[in-house]
């Protein structure tokens, strides 16, 4: 019983899992008169992985195929005495139903095909929701801070960035006058926020951009299924193999060379801080069976490199070598060296040279303005 209650829970948890990356398509049948046509039968085929999915539309007309994973599909229609309809590259992006005309265009035998090339833009018909999708192809181009891909919110309308300077704050966003803890981001339908921080563009899993097949944002008006706060709703949907076997290698680095000196740094002589940064990976997707099994993996890696400049107290170059600055009663600045401090002290040990060895390997100063308050014996 135990057994047989995981298998259950795991088969909710994947069914769970798939219809939150999903996305459904719907029409109407007409003839070529525009008169609605009952009893066609809709076929639609993921021209990439096989997947096909068939309705029949109704007394109106009307047909749904619904829960479909985002791709390019074909649609085909066919209806007794009337020709074929095929309608070519009709995009369907998560979250996003859309509506689709089918209009046999003239009558004939079903031997006979029609072809049409669906239009590339997508308006949602369906609900009242706002959004944009961006597919795979510009989340790998587009400029990202450190390749994370839910910083690509700040591209849609309506967001407002406004982090603070003195990095108090990394939420540092709102959407359409929102709080910036009240976006929601699911990975394949799962929930990924960072619930520590409720960032709005980050999420608590790292998404490397060339295992994201499309990236959705819902700014306004979500729907019961993902409308939980006033900010954004973004769905990420992974990439999935194809009948095609792809691959990918890249690298991305920044240098060094490539940065600029700070110019107080200029000004004392000190080198510019080291900065490298070093991304690196490869992505590999293909059939296991052909219309039936597929994979992808993706492999990303960082490597970092950086140093700062700071200001800090070291010990002055007199005072390396035993002498110590002091002001006397009447204020004046005066010194004493190693030969009189031996003299003076009690037990006449004198200065420990090993003491004077540890001082040495501090680096010279080089801010005479940041120390002690009068400089006697430490510098910048």
């Amino acid at each position: 019983m135990r057994k047989l209650s995981g298998l259950v829970f795991l088969f909710l948890l994947l069914a769970a899992l798939s219809y939150g990356q999903t996305t459904s398509i719907s029409g109407v049948v007409t003839d070529p008169s525009g008169a609605v046509l009952p009893n066609a039968n809709i076929t639609v085929t993921n021209t990439q992985t096989g997947l096909s999915r068939t309705d029949t539309s109704d007394s109106q007309g009307r047909f749904t195929i619904p829960q479909l994973p985002p791709g390019v599909y074909s649609l085909k229609a066919t209806a007794p005495g009337f020709a074929e309809m095929t309608i070519n590259n009709v995009e369907l992006q998560v979250n996003l139903p859309i509506t689709q005309l089918v209009k046999f265009e003239k009558l004939g035998s079903t031997a006979t095909t029609v072809q049409v090339e669906a239009a590339a833009t997508q308006i949602n018909t369906v609900d009242a929701s706002l959004g944009n999708v961006i597919t795979s192809q510009a989340i790998v181009e587009l400029p990202s801070f450190a390749r994370n891909v839910a910083n690509l919110l700040t591209f849609q309308p309506g967001v407002a960035y406004f982090g603070k300077s003195d990095g108090s704050d990394d939420r540092n966003g709102s959407v359409n006058g929102g709080r910036s803890d009240q976006s929601n981001i699911t990975l394949d339908g799962a929930d990924v926020n960072f619930q520590s921080s409720r960032a709005a563009f980050n999420s608590v899993l790292r998404v490397t951009p060339d295992s994201v097949e499309e990236f959705r944002t819902t700014t306004t008006n979500g729907g019961a299924d993902t409308g939980r706060g006033s900010g954004a709703d973004i769905s990420l949907v992974t990439r999935s193999g194809t009948n095609d076997a792809h691959g990918a290698l890249y690298e991305y680095r920044r240098g060094t060379e490539t940065a600029a000196n700070s110019f107080f740094n200029n000004r004392n002589g000190v080198a510019r801080p080291v900065l490298l940064i070093n991304l690196f990976g490869g992505a590999v997707g293909g059939p296991i069976k052909r219309n039936k099994a597929f994979f992808f993996t993706n492999f990303e890696g960082r490597r970092d490199a950086s140093a700062t400049s700071v200001s800090r107290n070291v010990p002055a170059e007199n005072l390396k070598q035993g002498i110590i600055n002091y002001r006397d009663t009447k204020g004046n600045r005066t010194s004493i060296g190693p030969a009189e401090l031996k003299a003076a002290e009690p037990l006449g040990i004198g200065v420990s040279q090993a003491a004077l060895d540890v001082l040495k390997r501090y680096p010279v100063g080089n801010n005479p303005t940041f120390g002690n308050s009068d400089n006697l014996n430490f510098i910048g």
